[in-house]
């Protein structure tokens, strides 16, 4: 058998819609992307839905599926975030992503983000890592990517089974949620009863932190509460790794990614230079991917910042955070060994005019040895519409990778 390596790049978010502001194109028709067309008009393309039409995913679902799993090999957006940031987790751990935000003193949601505060994070995580409720269960917290945190309750008697306090965005300007147990166990009301008193503590504790005190004196907005959502407990998933009998790296700034990543059983390289926005270091991302690949079979390379230009509703500074990855996928481009397939992919659409993610498929391409050229000229989610791949669903455009490695074994005699 023929055994070829691959380079995924991933485009957070990048799919999209016409907008007015770009003249009635998407972020990715609008912005200026000479590696993505070369490679389009030397490559095959296509539309991919990461599970079905119109089916809307999460940065976690979707990775989850890029890596290789199946939708219903999800272990919730909690673990994954943990592993992400290397946290300890425990069996039988209650697990939450969360996010720093700012409310008012009616528990108005003034901004889900904090404005996407990313400055002593740490300090005023610290003053709630280690807090005890009742008992005996032990709270451990840890920042990650920007406004994001990582909520981890130890003790027993504990369920997933909470809803969320976070109101989801566009809703800022809503009260946050209470959190209400999701079945009818005892267990699931007990955690649901003691996360509403951890909110309350963490709120009591974060007003008065001094790094808050001095985001105010500074006209910025305090990151006084802490929004909840995703629970769940740690799967255990065999990593796709062994299931191929491959090796792997992940370049990423962004800690979901890097969970996906690890339960998958892949290498994973970060930096503080890998900021998850516009101003991260692709000639470092690039550097890296072309680095692993050597000792590697398959690398993936991820950027944040198309996504966040999406929730943000900002089309223009999407088309720049495009261009950015255009960029970075021609560094890596330049210095492709002959037996290495480039592909690009998305985990989701992120449209700005709804500034959530939605069902719209994304645009995905390959490129290198002996792959079968379509006439498709331009990446974009017009175009590629009309590539030689076709529509695939997520497991389907990966399989077909790993089909072009020689990994995916022959059916039948």
């Amino acid at each position: 058998m023929l055994h070829r390596k691959v380079i995924m790049a991933i485009a957070d978010g990048v799919g999209d819609r016409p907008h007015p502001l770009l003249d009635n194109k998407t972020p990715l028709e609008y912005a200026r992307t000479p590696n993505l067309d070369r490679l389009a008009s030397k490559g095959m393309t296509g539309m991919m839905n990461l599970i079905s039409p119109g089916i809307p995913v999460g940065t976690d679902m979707g990775h989850l599926i890029l890596f290789g799993y199946q939708p219903d090999q999800y272990p919730g957006r909690g673990p994954i975030e943990a592993l992400g940031i290397g946290m300890d987790v425990q069996p039988g751990d209650i697990v939450l992503r969360c996010n720093f935000a700012t409310v008012d003193e009616n528990g108005i949601v003034l901004d889900r983000r904090a404005q996407r505060i990313r400055e002593k994070t740490d300090e005023i995580a610290g003053a709630i890592h280690g807090m005890e409720l009742e008992d005996g269960v032990e709270v451990h917290f840890k920042p990650a990517t920007e406004h994001r945190a990582v909520l981890i309750l130890r003790g027993n008697g504990l369920s997933d089974k909470v809803s969320d306090s976070d109101p989801k965005a566009p809703n800022d300007g809503k009260p946050y949620h209470q959190i209400e147990p999701l079945d009818g166990s005892a267990e699931a009301g007990h955690t649901a009863s003691l996360l509403n008193r951890f909110l309350q503590k963490a709120h009591i504790l974060l007003s008065s932190h001094p790094v808050n005190e001095q985001r105010i004196a500074n006209g910025k907005l305090p990151a006084n509460f802490i929004l909840t959502r995703g629970a769940g407990q740690m799967a255990h998933l065999k990593p796709i790794v062994e299931d191929l009998n491959i090796t792997g790296s992940c370049i990423a700034g962004e800690s979901t990614v890097l969970g996906v990543a690890q339960l998958a059983g892949f290498k994973t390289l970060t930096d503080p230079a890998m900021t998850g926005n516009l101003d991260t270091d692709i000639a470092l991302k690039a550097r890296l991917a072309i680095q692993e690949i050597y000792e590697k079979d398959m690398v993936y390379v991820h950027l944040k910042a198309p996504d966040l230009m999406g929730h943000d509703n900002k089309p223009v500074e999407k088309a720049k955070a495009i261009e950015l990855f255009d960029e970075m996928v021609g560094l890596i481009e330049q210095q492709l060994p002959d037996n290495v397939y480039l592909a690009l992919a998305a985990d989701h659409s992120t449209p700005c005019e709804v500034g959530e993610h939605t069902g719209d498929p994304v645009p995905v391409l390959i490129y290198g040895p002996s792959i079968r050229r379509d006439r498709i000229l331009q990446y974009n989610e017009l175009d590629c519409a009309h590539g030689g791949l076709g529509h695939l669903t997520g497991n389907e455009f990966v399989r077909t990778l790993h089909g072009l490695m020689g990994y995916v074994k022959k059916q039948g005699n």
